[in-house]
């Protein structure tokens, strides 16, 4: 399935607009990453724990999307958004949210 962050795709006409389309993932850092990434921020260097939770959460939402989008049908997502948020008490939880619109393209 064709996926874009623009409105539009050079050599393809959207045929039809079907409906606004989303993906969430909410991953939970466990204590163990909590520690990891303080000792990571105060020594320098990257939190390579939440670099790969954050694209865990990330590849769920975007699956979760391109699900909807397919169950209407569609052959592509136009105009995807993506976000990140922490969320729970004291940011406890990383969120991701992504959508778009899915299309049909003339053949």
């Amino acid at each position: 399935m064709l996926k874009t962050t623009t409105s539009v795709v050079e050599g393809r006409e959207i045929e039809e607009y079907l409906d606004i389309v989303v993906g969430e993932a909410i991953l939970g850092a466990n204590i163990f990453k909590d520690i990891f990434g303080a000792i990571r921020d105060v020594v320098g260097g990257r939190a390579g724990a939440y670099e790969k939770e954050m694209g865990n959460a990330r590849t769920i939402a975007f699956q979760e999307m391109e699900s909807a989008a397919r169950s209407l049908g569609a052959d592509g997502i136009v105009g995807i958004d993506i976000d990140y948020e922490v969320v729970g008490q004291q940011g406890g939880m990383m969120m991701v949210s992504v959508s778009g619109t899915a299309v049909k393209f003339k053949r």
